[in-house]
């Protein structure tokens, strides 16, 4: 593929990663937010008390902890805050992801380019979130020990480095079998490797040690974790159909032009 026809699919793929960032923010603001409030208030209600516990020196520093003024207010986290962290998200994996779908369009069957935007959208979203979120599962912001924050961060990204690097064997494993087994045969049996790779990956990696409290509700926690998965299907389905009609419209004028440097080249036949 010519370098201008990625450039072009790059740029096309960031915007469509804003527009799509735009639908996840409504998403996370409407369905997420009022759980991650109610979660803060959760652990408000229960470290009240210990505030209120002890001597005169204990009083005075939660009185000094009270009126110390937060670096960034809720409505402004919940508001520009999160839409900066998702629109920016959204221009990252739409960067990434157009230019992982210039080298693969064509190389997977028959498939146009809006197919193959659809296709590597899913993909991505079970690879990228879905695979490691089964592994460890999102927790609300004021849930869990805020020491061990960076184990769980370390641990959530190299599962998504295993199953990244897990699909992409996966995939070539498939395109190797595929002309002994068929193209189905080896898609079932790349697909079941993948999947029977990854239970080993999450038998293997460690656990989440930070329990959710007891006094946490589990309705809440699952509240949370379902927006979640919500605004990461949306953000991916959202960026899969739009980018797909972008790069449809940016690789029709090229595509039309070697059907064209086709037929001329093509010997003409004559009757006699």
């Amino acid at each position: 593929m010519h370098a201008s026809t990625v450039r072009t699919l790059l740029v096309r793929g960031m915007i469509a990663g804003v527009l799509a960032g735009l639908c996840a923010f409504v998403l996370a603001y409407v369905a997420g937010e009022p759980s991650v409030r109610d979660s803060i208030a959760q652990e408000e209600a229960h470290s009240a008390p210990a505030h209120q516990h002890g001597a005169e020196e204990h009083q005075q520093g939660a009185a000094a902890e009270e009126e110390e003024e937060e670096l960034v207010s809720r409505p402004v986290q919940s508001t520009f805050g999160l839409a900066t962290g998702v629109l920016v998200y959204g221009v990252a994996l739409g960067g990434i992801a157009s230019l992982v779908f210039a080298g693969c369009l064509g190389r997977f069957g028959r498939f146009g380019p809006r197919a193959t935007a659809a296709l590597l959208a899913g993909a991505a979203f079970v690879t990228v979130y879905l695979v490691p979120f089964l592994k460890y599962p999102a927790n609300p912001p004021a849930v869990g020990d805020p020491d061990t924050i960076g184990t769980r961060t370390t641990l959530f990204f190299l599962m998504i480095v295993l199953s990244v690097l897990l699909a992409v064997v996966a995939v070539i494993a498939g395109r190797r079998l595929a002309p002994r087994l068929g193209n189905w045969n080896a898609a079932v049996a790349a697909g079941g490797g993948y999947v029977v790779a990854v239970v080993v990956a999450c038998l293997v990696l460690p656990a989440n040690t930070d329990a959710i409290p007891a006094t946490f509700p589990a309705a809440l926690l699952w509240e949370f974790r379902l927006a979640s998965i919500a605004v990461q299907a949306l953000l991916w389905t959202a960026f899969g159909l739009i980018f797909g009609a972008l790069a449809e419209r940016a690789l029709r004028p090229g595509r039309a032009a070697a059907v064209a440097a086709d037929s001329a080249a093509a010997p003409v036949r004559t009757t006699g």
